[in-house]
C-alpha cells in the first residue's frame, strides 16, 4: 500500500500548475559561485514572470520537501545514507569545498533545496494529470538514479514523479520522457532500463558528460548531436523525433526535461542554440503533447549561464500567449473576478520563428 504523502494533497483549485518554493535557491557563503550553475536561477524565473504579470505568489503551487519516505519510493536506503557524508555530496554536486563542511550545514543549505525541488516535480506530476500541464520551475535531476548521484543531481526526481504516478494514480501506466537537456539523461535511463512502460527520447551532445554507454541502451529514440549544433538542424530534429515518439508510443503523460544548457556559449553544453531557438523548442514539445491531449510535466534541468532564467521565463510567456497553457482555473486567493487583471498576455512575439 502506498505510504501517505503530503505531495499529493490537492492545492487550492485556483492555483496555476506552476510549482516553486523560495527554498529552491542555493545561496550561502559564496560557495554556490564555485559551480558554474546559477544557483538562484529558479527564483529569477519567478521574478520575471511576476514582472510580466503572468503570476503572483498566491497563484502558484508551493513546493514541499520530499521526505525520506517519499525518496525511498525509488532510492535505496544505502544511497540516502551516503548523502550523510559531506564528501559524497561534494562529489555529486561538483562543489569540492562542501567536503569540509559539517553535514548538517550541507543538508540544510544544499540537499534541502534539492529535496524541495524533487518534491516539486512529484507534485507537478499529479498536477499535470489534473490540469493537462504543469511546470516545476526547478528539478530535472536526470543524472541521478536509484543508487547513484552525479552531475549536480542528488535525487532522481524524474524517476520519482513517474513511479508515484504509476503507483498512485489509476489509469496511468505509460510515460514518455523527452529529455532535451544538452547532456544524456543517464539517471532515468538506468532506472527504467527494462521497463516497457517508459519510452525515452534523448537528444544530447554526444561528446560530453556523462557518456554512459550502458544507460544508452534504455533510449528508444537517441538523437546524438555534434559540437556547435545550431537552431535549424536542432529544431528540425526535435520536431521529427518528438512527433515520432508520440506517434509510436501513446503515453499517459509526457515528462519534458527542458534544459537550457543547449544555449550558445554554455560552458558545459557545447551546442549553439539561440534564446529564440529554445523558446521554439519548448513550443514544439507542448504543441505535440497538447494537440494529442497528453498531459505534459516540464522541469527546467541544466542551464549554466546568467541569461537562462530570462529565457525560461520568456518560454513560459510564449506558451501562455499561444494558448498552450490553458487557464480555465480561477485565481487561488483572489476570486475569479480579478483573474483577468492578474494574467495578461505576453508582449513578446515569437510567432515569426519557423521550424525551417
Amino acid at each position: 500500500r502506498p505510504h501517505r504523502t503530503e505531495l499529493y494533497e490537492e492545492p487550492p483549485s485556483g492555483c496555476w500548475p506552476i510549482v516553486y518554493s523560495p527554498d529552491y535557491n542555493i545561496t550561502f557563503m559564496g560557495l554556490e559561485k564555485l559551480h558554474p550553475f546559477d544557483a538562484g536561477k529558479w527564483g529569477k524565473v519567478i521574478n520575471f514572470l511576476k514582472e510580466e504579470k503572468l503570476i503572483a505568489d498566491d497563484l502558484i503551487v508551493q513546493a514541499r520537501e520530499a521526505t525520506d519516505e517519499d525518496l525511498l519510493v525509488v532510492h535505496t536506503r544505502r544511497y540516502l545514507n551516503k548523502l550523510k557524508w559531506s564528501f559524497v555530496v561534494a562529489t555529486i554536486t561538483e562543489i569540492p569545498p562542501l567536503a569540509f563542511l559539517p553535514n548538517f550545514v550541507v543538508q540544510r543549505k544544499v540537499l534541502k533545496p534539492l529535496r524541495t525541488q524533487t518534491g516539486g516535480t512529484i507534485m507537478a506530476g499529479k498536477l499535470a494529470l489534473d490540469r493537462g500541464w504543469a511546470i516545476n520551475v526547478g528539478g530535472g535531476f536526470h543524472h541521478c538514479s536509484s543508487d547513484k548521484g552525479g552531475g549536480f543531481c542528488a535525487y532522481a526526481d524524474i524517476t520519482l514523479a513517474i513511479k508515484f504516478l504509476f503507483e498512485r494514480v489509476q489509469g496511468v501506466s505509460r510515460a514518455a520522457i523527452i529529455d532535451l537537456d544538452a547532456h544524456q539523461g543517464n539517471g532515468h535511463e538506468r532506472d527504467f532500463m527494462d521497463d516497457p512502460r517508459v519510452y525515452i527520447m534523448d537528444a544530447y551532445n554526444r561528446y560530453i558528460y556523462p557518456g554512459d554507454g550502458f544507460a544508452k541502451r534504455a533510449i528508444k529514440r537517441k538523437v546524438e548531436l555534434e559540437w556547435g549544433t545550431e537552431d535549424s538542424e536542432y529544431l528540425q530534429k526535435v520536431h521529427t523525433h518528438v512527433e515520432g515518439t508520440l506517434n509510436e508510443f501513446k503515453p499517459d503523460i509526457v515528462v519534458y526535461n527542458a534544459g537550457t544548457d543547449v544555449l550558445d556559449g554554455d560552458p558545459l553544453g557545447g551546442l549553439a542554440i539561440s534564446p529564440q531557438g529554445i523558446v521554439k523548442r519548448d513550443e514544439v514539445v507542448f504543441r505535440a503533447a497538447r494537440s494529442r491531449g497528453i498531459p505534459v510535466l516540464m522541469v527546467t534541468s541544466g542551464g549554466y549561464q546568467k541569461r537562462t532564467a530570462r529565457i525560461i521565463a520568456d518560454s513560459i510567456l510564449n506558451l501562455h500567449s499561444l494558448g498552450l497553457l490553458a487557464r480555465e482555473q480561477a485565481a487561488c486567493a483572489l476570486g475569479s473576478a480579478s483573474l483577468d487583471h492578474t494574467i495578461t498576455h505576453s508582449t513578446k512575439d515569437f510567432s515569426s520563428l519557423s521550424l525551417q
